[in-house]
């Protein structure tokens, strides 16, 4: 696999991504609405807002009485509930005047069934025998989008651009990218990436060889992998597991996208609560220091304890302070200031830690030169007490939500309430 063909913005290594659902993030569902929440989540250290898609929705086999955002009836169009075109550019132009980029949901496998493609090129969709449009698997929905029409790969790249030319957006997150092949998104990135040399490309897939064209991919496994664990199906050898597996099945240069919920978990499967119950905080803290980026779904500060319908308008309750908004500051400044946490980077090191005393014990340094971050992770329903078994560590730390500063070394005993954590950065 080449990853050589694109370049790859430094500043990747050491962002955040925050999603937002636009018709759940406040009573008016719009973009000037959302907008007001702006410094809120600059101050909590927000870099990149990934909106979830704002098409116009389309009405034929529409679920529920609002549909599905991804069922898209105009690549080029604005979602009339969301506001206008004007109020998009807006919203764009204030992120980027807060420090923020902005990136959108593109649905490059399937379109409503009136998208306006439909009456203009029918030949763009795929067909049954008696001519008649098809929907992939049994989303009802959307129709499928024939990829081996050129006309319709051109169609799909011009829309792309137009949203980087006409409104500064600053990349793309593919919605179930791999459903589409890989030679139309290297086809989309040579023709984009020339009008914004450091936009930023995210696949929703876990397929190696998407890394040609995109600089991160999901973590789905890592993340039913931590469900399982929790609900006491699979140990705590099946996590790393899966770490190693992706540590020598993905280039080195991949970053990682981890996560505890997004707009498909929260709605289907349950809120961070439902499914990690206490060991949330911990996986959060896991996001944000391990190799690769955290991302935040909207309302996870609150935290947000309700399932957001996907196809109805259910706002999210602001109406509590946002209880894990100085959590989430500390956890995304670490991110961004120490050079230890930066992602995909080949001068970085992740070494796990040994300890000895508990069984749920999940402790790993990363060091780039003299910057280190050390984490320690209680997963399990106890307090424990543990010895630090490792000579890598070894000096004065600082304990970054604490405040603290803790001496440690080989043989250092510390104790650990059940599902805590424990942040250090080393002091020099």
């Amino acid at each position: 696999m080449n990853m050589d063909l694109f370049k790859r913005a430094d500043w990747i290594a050491t962002t955040n991504i925050y999603e937002v659902n636009i018709r759940q993030y406040t009573p008016e569902g719009s973009f000037s609405a959302f907008a007001k929440n702006l410094p809120r989540l600059k101050d909590m250290g927000v870099e990149v807002l990934w909106l979830m898609p704002i098409h116009p929705i389309g009405k034929i086999n529409r679920k529920g009485s609002l549909g599905s955002y991804y069922s898209i009836s105009d690549f080029k169009g604005v979602n009339p509930e969301f506001g206008t075109p004007a109020d998009l550019k807006k919203l764009v132009g204030l992120a980027h005047e807060s420090g923020m980029k902005v990136i959108m949901d593109w649905v490059a496998n399937h379109a409503a069934w009136d998208n306006i493609w439909t009456t203009d090129h029918p030949e763009y969709f795929a067909r049954d025998p008696d001519g008649h449009f098809i929907p992939p698997y049994d989303w009802t929905d959307v129709i499928q989008i024939d990829h081996t029409n050129t006309g319709q790969q051109d169609a799909m790249i011009d829309a792309m651009t137009y949203w980087v030319t006409e409104f500064d957006i600053d990349g793309f997150r593919a919605d179930l990218a791999h459903l589409t092949p890989l030679d139309f998104w290297k086809k989309a990135r040579t023709a984009i990436e020339p009008l914004k040399s450091d936009l930023f490309w995210l696949a929703e897939s876990e397929e190696i060889g998407y890394h040609e064209v995109f600089d991160a991919t999901f973590t789905w496994e890592w993340m039913h992998i931590t469900e399982n664990f929790y609900k006491g199906n699979v140990g705590i050898s099946a996590l790393y597991e899966v770490l190693a597996g992706y540590r020598t099945g993905f280039p080195e240069q991949a970053h990682r996208m981890y996560f505890t919920s997004n707009h498909d978990e929260n709605t289907w499967n349950g809120t961070g609560n439902e499914k990690y119950g206490d060991m949330l905080k911990a996986l959060v803290v896991f996001s944000c220091t391990w190799n690769g980026m955290p991302m935040i779904y909207s309302g996870e500060e609150l935290p947000n304890a309700k399932r957001l319908p996907f196809f109805e308008k259910d706002p999210i309750s602001w109406a509590n302070t946002c209880e894990l908004h100085d959590f989430y500051k500390t956890l995304l400044f670490l991110k961004k200031t120490n050079s230890a946490l930066r992602s995909a980077d080949p001068a970085v090191s992740t070494f796990h830690v040994l300890t000895e005393g508990s069984k749920n014990m999940m402790a790993f340094l990363r060091k780039n030169e003299q910057h280190e971050v050390l984490v320690f992770l209680n997963l399990g329903n106890k307090p424990v007490g543990f010895l630090i078994k490792d000579r890598l560590i070894g000096g004065d730390y600082h304990n970054v939500f604490e405040k603290t500063t803790d001496q440690l070394s080989e043989d250092s005993f510390l104790k650990m309430k059940p599902w805590h954590f424990l942040v250090y950065e080393r002091k020099k």
